[in-house]
């Protein structure tokens, strides 16, 4: 019986732990309000995923609008940019990413009383999508993919709407049809 009662004590003084531990995570994950957004006419952090001609995928750098460009600069190359009368759609999303890497997971795996479904919880940090359509000097369709912290998407979507560039929020898509759905 004590050898039970033992266990367990060990147990939760491990679930503890691993809570206390995995607690800065879970801070650094929680969203940014948007006060803390950046103001029009701002640069902002953006990560490159793919789509601008001379610049390698997942390259991190300042997204902002440059008189009438939109313009991707690392701090160690020159500026990709578009004229913003060529872009067709700017299409804004958010999107849910586990932080922590092969630690985490790990961590998650071995917390007892399903204790990695609550570090789970924490271990998520939440980012706003921007894809970039538009033509080239040619008339070919391309398109960019940034990934920026969440709330600066919509603050960037303002800046073109604000330019005359049609913006579609995806967030709003879904849940409207949701509804609607719901409603039938």
């Amino acid at each position: 019986m004590i050898h039970i009662v033992a266990s367990k004590q060990i147990g939760l003084v491990f679930t503890y732990l691993l809570l206390l531990i995995c607690r800065p995570a879970g801070l650094m994950a929680q969203d940014q309000p948007a006060a803390n957004a950046p103001g029009l006419g701002s640069t902002l952090r953006a990560t490159h995923i793919i789509g601008f001609e001379g610049v390698s995928n997942n390259a991190n750098g300042n997204l902002s609008i440059q008189v009438n460009a939109l313009r991707f600069q690392k701090s160690d190359a020159s500026p990709a940019q578009i004229p913003i009368g060529s872009i067709q759609d700017v299409i804004l999303g958010q999107e849910d990413k586990q932080i922590g890497g092969t630690t985490m997971a790990l961590t998650r795996t071995a917390a007892p009383y399903g204790g990695g479904r609550l570090i789970g919880l924490f271990s998520h940090k939440k980012y706003d999508t921007v894809t970039v359509e538009y033509l080239d000097s040619n008339g070919g369709f391309h398109g960019a993919i940034f990934q920026l912290n969440k709330g600066q998407g919509q603050v960037l979507g303002s800046e073109l709407e604000a330019k005359g560039v049609h913006v579609t929020r995806l967030t709003n898509e879904i849940t409207r049809r949701s509804t609607e759905e719901t409603k039938k």
